[in-house]
């Protein structure tokens, strides 16, 4: 295990890190991010805490991206209606908010949790 490859994978996970925080924003940045973590979770040499860490911004970006999805589908009715339309419709809003605000704040959380994880240098499991 040479030296340049630990580097690398530390370097890849700081950078997924990244952009997972980016993925808040924007959930397209979450599959740079995802892709990434892949790298260094296939690759034979990397240490263990580091693969421990590309499997933790892996799994929680999918779930994120889940959430988020869910989210939008309660958004579907204002394409067809305009919000004050209807009560259901509104309702329908308000519900997407809040799922949206909850897929925020778990993908907010687990970028906490995981980056000063890293940042210590220890497994996040």
């Amino acid at each position: 295990m040479t030296q340049d490859n630990i580097t690398q994978h530390h370097r890849l996970i700081g950078w997924a890190y990244f952009f997972m925080f980016l993925a808040l924003f924007t959930v397209v940045v979450g599959l740079i991010a995802y892709g990434l973590a892949i790298k260094v979770a296939h690759a034979k040499e990397a240490e263990v805490w580091v693969q421990a860490q590309a499997f933790w911004i892996m799994r929680n970006i999918i779930l994120f991206m889940l959430m988020a999805i869910f989210a939008v589908l309660w958004f579907i009715p204002l394409h067809f209606y305009v919000w004050d339309a209807m009560q259901w419709v509104t309702g329908c809003t308000i519900v997407g908010i809040i799922f949206s605000f909850i897929a925020w704040m778990f993908l907010l959380n687990t970028f906490v949790q995981g980056f000063f994880k890293y940042l210590k240098k220890k497994a996040v499991f």
